[in-house]
């Protein structure tokens, strides 16, 4: 058994994380201030003897008590209504916030865990994007808090790792969906979920020809263990590498929430990727990961969930 702080653990992916970590019989300390966190997502794990709950903002000095093992650091603002919101917030979580868990890390000679993003890879002119790509990203847009943040983050990982010795870990997380997502977090799954769910039409940003690749929250997590258990230092994506443009993402959903919604345009935000899907050889050679659930499989288990938050208002 490991004792692992997860910071973010009361969002939608460090949620699902610290669910995943308790189930194989690790202790779990999830360090969160709920700026895009919810205790709900966390609420099941209250009475679990494993589990703490700490109200703290790792972009200040952060200390832990006792024995750490792990520290994954997964606090952050991560869809863009929440970044563009939160530019200041989101850039000191990334910078001041890694520092921090990279210096709990070392005093605790244990393993650190940084969540990246597809992001650092921007408006890619390398498609699919592999490990190696260093990105087009720009960074005096409005998207480059978060974009720069996480480049940041990567970067002072890699000089502790090779300045200090410290064991460390670099994923690069690609879209990621399912249970525990917030309605209004401005994602194109939730959006595209809750506004079919409530009979409104679908909000298509630019023509809909853009691509994403969608991967389930299980999947995700599983390949998060995988790197987390490996000696792998250097980045790796863990994505679904299958494709899909937004506007068939909008009739997948349509049809699964059997929707009489229609599609609506809007102008495409600044820096908006036109394509995003992962090259996934290093995760399948070094990790023995893929995912494996389908997307609609997936979009059905998310209407689910909405639909049962609706529900409850």
């Amino acid at each position: 058994m490991a004792r692992v702080v997860v910071t973010g653990g009361a969002g939608f992916l460090g949620s699902h994380l610290c669910d995943r970590l308790l189930d194989r019989g690790d202790s779990v300390v999830c360090v969160d201030n709920l700026i895009t966190g919810n205790l709900a997502n966390v609420a099941h794990l209250q009475d679990n003897h494993a589990f703490e709950f700490v109200d703290h903002d790792v972009s200040n000095h952060l200390e832990v008590d006792g024995e750490v093992d792990a520290v994954l650091h997964f606090a952050s603002p991560a869809s863009p209504i929440d970044y563009l919101e939160m530019p200041i917030q989101t850039l000191k979580v990334g910078s001041l916030g890694t520092h921090n868990t990279l210096g709990l890390a070392m005093a605790k000679n244990a393993t650190f865990f940084i969540a990246s993003t597809s992001e650092v890879y921007g408006d890619p002119h390398e498609h699919p994007q592999q490990e190696s790509y260093w990105g087009n990203v720009n960074p005096v847009g409005p998207r480059g808090v978060y974009d720069e943040a996480k480049r940041f983050a990567e970067a002072i990982t890699m000089a502790y790792h090779r300045y200090h010795g410290l064991d460390t870990r670099i994923v690069r997380i690609f879209n990621t969906y399912g249970p525990r997502m917030r309605p209004n977090d401005g994602r194109v799954v939730s959006n595209f979920i809750v506004q079919a769910l409530q009979g409104q039409n679908l909000s298509i940003f630019g023509d809909g020809s853009q691509t994403r690749s969608f991967c389930f929250v299980d999947d995700e997590v599983r390949g998060l263990i995988a790197l987390l258990d490996s000696g792998e230092h250097d980045p790796v994506n863990i994505g679904n590498p299958n494709e899909f443009t937004v506007t068939e993402l909008a009739d997948i959903v349509v049809d699964v929430v059997n929707s009489a919604s229609e599609v609506e345009y809007h102008p495409l935000p600044v820096d908006d990727p036109t394509q995003r899907r992962p090259d996934i050889t290093r995760a399948k050679e070094l990790l023995g990961w893929e995912p494996t659930v389908r997307l609609r499989e997936g979009i059905e288990k998310t209407a689910e969930y909405f639909a049962e938050v609706l529900a409850q208002g």
